[in-house]
């Protein structure tokens, strides 16, 4: 990645011997091979995302964030808005196809390798440091999971990382403009997700908490501050005009689908998120930012962990939420590690810590990605019993939940353009599609057009700022929807047949599809009853 160029007082950074002592041949010499070894792990992880994207199908979420493309706006009722672009321009640029959504997220994975080396660099890290950091940031299962498809996670944890190695880089006597663009980081970052401001509030708590609030008289970093505030902007203004729906939806989530943890067992379930095998290395770089002499003017990375965690079991919030957060303790763990085998003269340790971080992944692997086909990946999943880490409050199939929601879209879109097909033509020009949550609406969206269907309806989340795309409800397809609900509605509500998914999440087969007929009040007076949110 390239040589730690530290001078005067910082030549000892932390404890290790001075890199002044090698000549300027022998630095050069270490930093391309440094940087060898960080984009050949890059290219590596962007390679086994690419290589293994085909193995099942799109993920439920994929099929909303593509349905959100076609409905650009400065914000969603369940995500920011960014996602939604990112869909828009991939499918515009590159089609369909389940390789061309995921070519970007198989780029974010060598994208936090290539960051989380930066944050080695600053640290003052070698090239064991470098390979330790690439390693665990490569097979750590979360982010196996994040980059296997398109998601607002492939992404979130470059841009807290990306702000976390501004700050090293200023507090080691970088550039203050840097702080500009640390607020476009961190701007862009909250139009990805809104958790960004979660990191962002931390990082400045631990600023305030240190002697590093110096920076603090900067005017920089007010400016970097305004900036990020500016292009949030849009997104804080479309939330206040809609009533704040991306509050009341994390409100109903934390209290009927979030799987339970206590404080204790979010804490645990980290380890199992990032690798146990990985656990002591970020452990170490915790240690390194609050107990190491090197680490104190990096401590307010510390004090932003531990807000971030106290806010997150506080609130009740899923356990990978946290997930973000870790290539920097990773970086400094790396960085301590590689200094205590250094000072020891044991170079017999760095493959006795780096090999079973490797066997361990490549174990993990294929719980986190789509790899094994999924008989055997059935079997893979039972047999190391990964319903233990239930992370939502719902049924389970054979498969974990991540997979089974990899499953059974492109049936219910077949199955739905067979009955719509069935009907005379008269009846087709007038027939909506009505389905239950936005995964059932947005397979019907990406898979119609193909297929002859028009536009899903749905009440779920988003969808339903979006309408009922003129229906009449004189004619109505309806699947995955309760039939006390539509019984609400029409008069003739007739089933005409069940999709049946095997590999999907129990919720998403067994689905009866209805033809409804009579509508009892114009469906525009009806529609209230479909809204949902979750």
């Amino acid at each position: 990645m390239g040589t730690v160029g530290l001078e005067g007082p910082r030549q000892r950074v932390l404890g290790i011997p001075k890199i002044s002592r090698e000549s300027p041949s022998a630095a050069a010499s270490l930093a391309e091979s440094s940087a060898a070894i960080v984009f050949s792990f890059a290219a590596v992880a962007c390679a086994a995302h690419l290589l293994f994207a085909g193995r099942y199908g799109y993920f439920r979420d994929e099929l909303y964030y593509a349905a959100c493309g076609e409905h650009l706006a400065w914000g969603y009722v369940d995500h920011a808005p960014l996602i939604a672009l990112i869909a828009r321009v991939t499918r515009a640029l590159l089609g369909d196809s389940l390789y061309a959504l995921r070519i970007l997220p198989a780029l974010s994975a060598a994208a936090k390798i290539i960051v989380t080396a930066w944050m080695v660099r600053e640290l003052g890290g070698r090239r064991f440091a470098q390979i330790l950091t690439a390693t665990c940031v490569l097979f750590a299962p979360i982010y196996l999971t994040f980059d296997s498809f398109l998601s607002m996670n492939a992404f979130e944890p470059i841009f807290w990382m990306l702000c976390a190695a501004i700050f090293m880089r200023i507090v080691r006597g970088g550039d203050e403009r840097l702080w500009v663009l640390g607020g476009f980081v961190a701007g862009l970052g909250f139009l990805n997700k809104h958790s960004m401001a979660f990191f962002c509030a931390a990082m400045f708590l631990g600023i305030l908490l240190t002697p590093e609030r110096r920076v603090l008289r900067s005017r920089w970093f007010w400016i970097g501050a305004s900036f990020a505030l500016l292009l949030m902007l849009p997104n804080i203004l479309w939330e206040a005009r809609h009533g704040w729906p991306t509050i009341e939806i994390l409100r109903i989530v934390r209290q009927i689908k979030n799987a339970p943890v206590t404080p204790l067992q979010f804490i645990l379930q980290q380890a199992l998120l990032i690798h146990p095998l990985e656990t002591p290395v970020w452990l170490s770089g915790l240690g390194f930012f609050f107990f190491a002499r090197d680490g104190r003017q990096f401590r307010a990375l510390g004090w932003a962990y531990l807000v971030v965690m106290t806010d997150l079991i506080l609130l009740k919030g899923k356990i990978y939420y946290l997930a973000p957060i870790y290539p920097m303790l990773l970086a400094a763990g790396a960085v301590q590690i590689d200094a205590w085998v250094r000072q020891r003269d044991w170079p017999w340790l760095k493959p006795a810590i780096v090999v079973p971080i490797i066997i361990g992944g490549l174990i993990a692997a294929p719980l986190a990605m789509p790899i094994l086909p999924v008989e055997k990946a059935v079997t893979y999943t039972k047999f190391w019993d990964v319903e233990k880490v239930q992370v939502e409050k719902m049924p389970l199939s054979d498969l974990p939940q991540f997979f089974g929601d990899m499953f059974g879209w492109q049936t219910q879109a077949a199955a739905v353009a067979r009955v719509y097909h069935s009907l005379p033509p008269a009846d087709r020009a007038k027939t909506g599609i009505l389905a239950w949550n936005f995964g059932q609406a947005g397979a019907i969206d990406y898979f119609g057009p193909a297929l002859g269907l028009p536009k899903a309806i749905s009440g779920h989340n988003n969808y339903y700022l979006w309408g009922t795309h003129g229906a009449s409800g004189e004619v109505m397809i309806a699947f995955g929807v309760p039939l006390e609900k539509l019984q609400e509605s029409w008069g003739s509500v007739v089933q005409v047949d069940v999709i049946q998914s095997p590999y999907a999440i129990p919720e998403e087969t067994g689905l009866p599809v209805y033809i409804c007929r009579q509508p009892m009040r114009s469906f525009r007076e009806s529609w209230p009853l479909f809204h949902w949110l979750g």
